[in-house]
């Protein structure tokens, strides 16, 4: 009887794995990635611009003496500007093992949620593809739009990046 409980248990528990992430705002829309992808999160500041970048790259930063690509979510997902950027910030991420910084409108909050929460995108989404969708959180006030980081920035966009940084690094 005991080993049928904790059996059930068990099942209970894979089900309903708890989940790190870190929520940011752009455009309105609460969107979340994965804790682990996440090294720091810094203000605004001096962002170099690179001739011949993608239109989505505002350019490359200096962190702590490494030269870091720079990606505006805004310009990738086709959002409008914002006027006002003195609340957003730039958020360091790993994303196919490339560090790189992604602006973002604001961050909210570290969540820990169940995964029994999530449910997977619908087949027509908002402004975002629904590739780069994990999955949608529903919490009791509002819906959180899980991002996959990897299917979000490809390997062909991260190689890219890697080899304008090295060049902007070269010539600084």
């Amino acid at each position: 009887m005991e080993t049928a409980l904790m059996a059930k248990e068990q099942k209970i528990l894979e089900k309903s794995q708890i989940l790190q992430l870190v929520t940011f705002t752009l455009g309105g829309e609460e969107y979340a990635v994965d804790i682990l992808k996440v090294q720091e999160i810094n203000r605004m500041k001096e962002i170099t611009r690179v001739p011949n970048a993608p239109y989505y790259v505002e350019g490359v930063i200096n962190l702590r003496g490494k030269v870091i690509p720079v990606v505006s979510l805004r310009k990738f997902f086709g959002l409008p500007e914002e006027e006002d950027r003195t609340h957003q910030k730039i958020m360091i991420m790993d994303v196919q093992g490339v560090t790189m910084g992604l602006i973002v409108d604001a961050v909210s909050e570290v969540l820990r949620i169940s995964t029994s929460i999530v449910e997977p995108p619908p087949a027509m989404t908002y402004s975002v593809s629904s590739e780069f969708i994990s999955g949608i959180a529903k919490l009791e006030d509002r819906l959180i739009i899980l991002l996959d980081m990897d299917r979000l920035i490809g390997k062909e966009e991260t190689q890219s990046m890697i080899s304008m940084a090295e060049k902007t690094a070269i010539t600084e």
